[in-house]
């Protein structure tokens, strides 16, 4: 029997829930407490009532939120925002966000600071590419939503560089020495999700000589050939140039959160093409991450687990998360649709029940970040320089679309 949520009764005000959890809820938060009307962009330093915890900017946030905000603006209809001034808001928020991006966030190389000061002065670079990724699809959802055609063109240029620079050797500072080489999965599973919004927006376009698609399908090889791993029924964060099982606390820390978000990416582009060893790719790696990750003595996705079992490095591995939460209820939902598997939906209502019974501060609005291993608050935070507006409305609004489209 399926689970109450997506039985055929519940589909309807499941989706209504997510819907209004989006625009009653996690929209109006950021717009009323994040937007910076003084010098433009977002503040995501914020306690549980809005207040500024820290005038810093985010960098990931301003792609980040630009691209919620634009694409909350181009589905404003079919979420219920029938007002102008409601698409408005939202349009002048993102775009806001752009600016502030434009004018404050390159660094003097055209690589993107991580964070700024509230006027634009640059803090801090990282040795990684996601400033620009989250750039790419902020412009590139802009643009869909307002025909806009320079934030078009600023979209195709921030995934330019980020290609560059996470298939360019030596152009990125290494984490590790010559020692002990290794690459992540995170690059090959943003590199996914960012080329899939630009098709969406822009259409399949050529960038540095090949399709988005050509893009999604080299990083969705490289996946399956060096991250997938049967063997040990796991799928691996970390691993040697050659895809080599790295027997040391790094290589061994396995993150299911990633996973099942890097499941669902696999998933989508399955569903769209209609092919059936992408959908089986995808729910081999949701599976064996929720295997690992589902926390049986407390519910909720621990953060981090070992390969093998032994004891994990970081002290928080046991913590649970707001966005590994949002992932897992859009990979469950898009797994149960796509197989019309019972367990999928099973997961769906696990994950679901759990997050909306810790995350949500039904008091001030939004969602708690950062919760202990038994679901008790660890942290009043609704925002952070990693936590804003981007993982949960995602989820909210991708989890409405799935559900109203399947219905009509």
């Amino acid at each position: 029997m399926t689970p109450r949520l997506l039985s055929s009764a519940g589909r309807a005000e499941l989706a209504e829930l997510y819907r209004r959890s989006l625009v009653d809820d996690v929209l109006p938060f950021w717009l009323n407490h994040g937007i910076d009307r003084d010098a433009g962009g977002i503040l995501t330093c914020l306690d549980e009532d809005g207040s500024v915890i820290d005038t810093d900017k985010s960098v990931w946030f301003q792609g980040r939120a630009a691209w919620t905000f634009a694409t909350i603006a181009e589905h404003a209809a079919s979420l219920g925002l029938d007002r102008e001034s409601h698409r408005s808001a939202c349009r002048e928020a993102a775009e806001s966000c752009l600016r502030f991006l434009r004018d404050f966030c390159v660094g003097p190389d055209g690589k993107l600071w991580f964070a700024v000061t509230r006027c634009g002065q640059p803090l801090r670079m990282r040795r990684y590419a996601f400033s620009e990724s989250f750039a790419a699809i902020g412009n590139a959802a802009f643009a869909k939503s307002t025909s806009d055609p320079a934030t078009a063109a600023d979209a195709i240029r921030h995934f330019e560089s980020f290609i560059r620079l996470t298939t360019t050797p030596g152009v990125l500072p290494a984490k590790y020495e010559p020692t002990r080489p290794m690459k992540g999965l995170g690059p090959l599973m943003i590199r996914i999700a960012t080329a899939q919004e630009l098709r969406r927006c822009l259409g399949d376009i050529e960038i540095l000589g090949e399709t988005c698609s050509v893009w999604i399908d080299r990083a969705i090889a490289e996946i399956e050939r060096d991250f997938v791993k049967p063997d040990y029924e796991a799928v691996l964060e970390c691993v040697g140039p050659n895809g080599e099982v790295i027997d040391h606390a790094d290589g061994r820390t396995l993150n299911p959160g990633h996973v099942i978000e890097g499941g669902w990416f696999v998933l989508h582009e399955g569903r769209l093409r209609n092919d059936s060893s992408l959908i089986r790719l995808g729910v081999q790696m949701i599976d064996w991450a929720w295997q690992r990750g589902w926390d049986q003595r407390h519910g909720g996705l621990l953060s981090l687990v070992d390969l093998d079992g032994r004891p994990v490095q970081e002290y928080w591995h046991d913590m649970k998360f707001w966005w590994p939460h949002c992932e897992a209820i859009i990979a469950t939902l898009v797994a149960w649709q796509v197989t019309g598997e019972t367990r999928f939906a099973e997961h769906h209502q696990a994950v679901h029940d759990w997050s909306f019974g810790h995350f949500p501060d039904r008091v001030h609005g939004e969602w708690y970040g950062y919760l202990h291993r038994d679901g008790s608050l660890a942290s009043t935070a609704k925002g952070t320089m990693w936590k804003g507006p981007f993982h949960l409305p995602r989820m909210l609004w991708y989890c409405h679309q799935r559900l109203t489209e399947a219905e009509s």
